[in-house]
């Protein structure tokens, strides 16, 4: 018979890609990772890792039992949703990781509008990039993330992870004053192909869109500058160390007297915002009250953006 508690742990190996990798995302120790693998080998009868470089990957047989992992997992979060639910349990804590305008547009409304209609849902929030929230919620550490596509994210139909569609918004092109196309009302990129530019540090989700949308039309962007933070990205352009590429909502409350902000041609200069939980806890009587009021605060953002006189 094969220990769940045991699948969990090769999968966070297959996630993680190294023993200490996983050992830290599970708060195990690398030999208590290590003997339950060996364990899980014995009761398989199969070898399921082998040495990768520094690291290790799962051998045939271990993708096959990866497979079979996902779903067993899934069917256990289900199962604890239906007993939650059966136990009338629509109380108590969950942890949601979101990017930072990601609580600003939707969690924070979320969290106002479950004052009113469900008390008892108390929502812990921790500021974590796309690339950083996901993991969280398939380590155990998140209960839901609010999320940014980006490049090596699981993909939309990924066995482990429900996923809620939010919202997508457009990047705007943060220019210096003087810039020769700060007078123009659009921007194509192509035409920024050899500026310096200003953006988030490699790995963070905004920069990943940035890249991607650049290389579409045939460039890869000169990043000089580094920071996460919009307000800093922003300040350097007035003070004309480049151009960048800013979420549009990221603007909101920046300082833009010294900079131009123009609209940009291209449609994949744009950021797509979803909420994921792990697969078959989506019906959580804690979770499933929590997506509605995202989806809920989505609708509101919409409706105001529509109408000129909010």
């Amino acid at each position: 018979m094969i220990d769940a508690r045991r699948l969990r742990v090769l999968r966070a190996v297959a996630d993680h890609r190294t023993v200490t990798a996983a050992a830290a995302a599970l708060y195990l120790s690398p030999s208590a990772v290590s003997q339950q693998l060996a364990a899980l080998e014995t009761e398989t009868g199969h070898r399921l890792l082998e040495r990768n470089g520094r690291g290790v990957r799962l051998t045939p047989a271990g993708e096959i039992l990866l497979v079979h992992a996902n779903a067993v997992l899934a069917q256990l979060e289900r199962a604890d949703a239906e007993l939650a639910a059966y136990a009338s349990g629509a109380a108590g804590w969950l942890t949601v990781a979101s990017f930072a305008t990601g609580i600003t547009q939707v969690l924070a409304p979320a969290i106002a509008e479950l004052a009113r209609t469900a008390p008892d849902i108390r929502v812990r929030v921790r500021d974590a990039e796309g690339d950083e929230s996901l993991p969280m919620v398939l380590d155990g550490k998140a209960d839901l993330a609010v999320a940014v596509e980006y490049r090596g994210a699981p993909a939309a139909d990924d066995r482990r992870l429900f996923r809620v569609p939010l919202y997508a918004e457009p990047f705007d092109a943060v220019l210096p004053l003087g810039h020769p196309l700060a007078g123009s009302p659009r921007v194509r990129l192509a035409d920024l192909a050899d500026e310096p530019w200003i953006g988030p540090h490699p790995g963070n989700p905004c920069h990943d869109v940035t890249v991607l949308a650049c290389e579409y039309v045939g460039f890869t962007p000169r990043h000089e500058h580094s920071s996460d933070d919009f307000h800093a990205v922003v300040a350097l352009a007035a003070a004309g160390a480049g151009v960048a590429l800013v979420p549009r909502s990221a603007l909101r409350g920046t300082g833009l007297a010294g900079v131009a902000v123009r609209r940009v041609d291209d449609a994949r200069a744009t950021r797509k915002v979803f909420a994921a939980t792990r697969r078959g806890a989506e019906e959580h009587p804690l979770i499933r009250p929590v997506l509605d009021a995202l989806r809920d605060a989505v609708a509101r953002m919409h409706a105001e953006e529509a109408d000129p006189a909010q």
